[in-house]
């Protein structure tokens, strides 16, 4: 999805420059608009990005020449990908309650909280209809914050990894209004 882009500095102000094949930004902005989307894996993103990542830009970013559309959040996503986000993140939390916790694997299971927390936030913002250009403040905007005091309190034995899961998973049920 990424076609170029750089990170330059004008007049002292950080400017992130992205280059688009329009073809695809079409494709991706009519895919959203049925409910479809792909995930990639992209360096600096815990929980990757979806494909609407380039319809997101569209709708809330500022074009520097011509002029292109403003999609709002198609009916359809907020339908499909919520689920897609949720289940994303349940499969993180069982993979490491299976194999990381059992063995201690503190980092493992805090790396697998992380990627959980924001795949839920996804799900959250997906849920709302609010675009997601990246992750900076991702947590913050799903109100998942508290994940940081789930993740300081794991300690080192498998039975705190393993409370350490049961927390992440209620406090993303609550998130998601799946609680219950």
């Amino acid at each position: 999805m990424f076609n170029g882009g750089a990170w330059l500095t004008v007049e002292g102000r950080r400017v992130d420059v992205h280059y688009r094949d329009l073809d695809v930004v079409e494709h991706e902005l009519a895919e959203a608009a049925r409910g479809r989307f792909h995930w990639e894996p992209l360096m600096f993103h815990l929980a990757g990005i979806p494909s609407y990542l380039v319809v997101a830009e569209l709708a809330v970013n500022r074009v520097l020449r011509g002029s292109l559309p403003r999609p709002g959040y198609p009916r359809a996503l907020r339908d499909s990908a919520p689920a897609h986000w949720r289940e994303t993140a349940g499969l993180t939390l069982a993979y490491a309650r299976a194999n990381s916790a059992p063995r201690g694997g503190r980092t493992e299971v805090a790396g697998a909280l992380a990627v959980a927390a924001m795949q839920t936030a996804h799900a959250v913002l997906a849920a709302r209809g609010e675009w997601v250009t990246n992750e900076k403040r991702l947590l913050d905007a799903a109100g998942l914050r508290g994940v940081d005091d789930v993740v300081a309190a794991l300690g080192t034995e498998p039975a705190g990894l393993l409370r350490g899961i049961e927390a992440a998973e209620a406090l993303f049920a609550r998130a998601t209004g799946t609680a219950g």
